[in-house]
């Protein structure tokens, strides 16, 4: 089985407000990467909560998720965030996904490469790329975990990456959106529907 780590406990300071729960069409911006997870086959989503995480909770209650609280955002939020997705982790899950909770612009058909990626040869990591750019959902194997467990702030999940570059097993993407993120009002207005 691959899960997926949907990371939600930015604090927003840029943006002013929790982006997650910033309207995106008819849901909101976590709804919004939450439906595309589901609706690209994945039944096991885990997503870490932080700074608005009552906010966020009440807004993922009506999707088929677990929620788990990250005590530790506010210092090396992604990798601390990251480990707690990891630790909660099922058994039978081989390998998760790891996506950005202000991507709603990332595309079902992106999520479904990097899944196919990893199914054909099960490489210990994949990760999509636009234009030589990696992007998220990136996909991380279980064999790889126990590194990412041990890894201390300032490292990053970027410098994980970056260790293991040689090995990873790229998927090209035609579309930009998992390079788009929302950090700040301006992007928020040039992206959203």
């Amino acid at each position: 089985m691959i899960s997926a780590i949907i990371l939600a406990a930015g604090q927003s300071q840029r943006m002013g407000q929790p982006k997650m729960l910033l309207p995106w069409g008819k849901v909101t911006v976590i709804g919004r990467v939450i439906t595309t997870f589901l609706n690209a086959g994945i039944e096991e989503i885990i997503v870490i909560t932080g700074g608005a995480r009552e906010l966020v909770e009440k807004v993922t209650a009506q999707y088929p998720v677990r929620v788990i609280h990250n005590n530790d955002y506010a210092t090396g939020e992604m990798l601390s965030s990251l480990q707690c997705g990891l630790r909660a982790m099922p058994d039978q899950a081989q390998a998760t996904l790891v996506g950005l909770g202000d991507q709603p612009q990332v595309q079902e058909s992106s999520v479904h490469g990097v899944v196919e990626g990893y199914q054909k040869n099960k490489p210990g990591l994949v990760v999509p790329s636009f234009q030589m750019r990696r992007g998220h959902p990136w996909l991380v194997a279980r064999p790889l975990w126990d590194e990412l467990l041990q890894m201390k702030p300032p490292e990053s999940p970027r410098d994980f990456l970056n260790r293991h570059g040689d090995e990873i097993h790229y998927v090209d993407v035609d579309n930009p959106s998992i390079l788009a993120d929302l950090d700040t009002p301006e992007d928020y207005q040039k992206s959203h529907p």
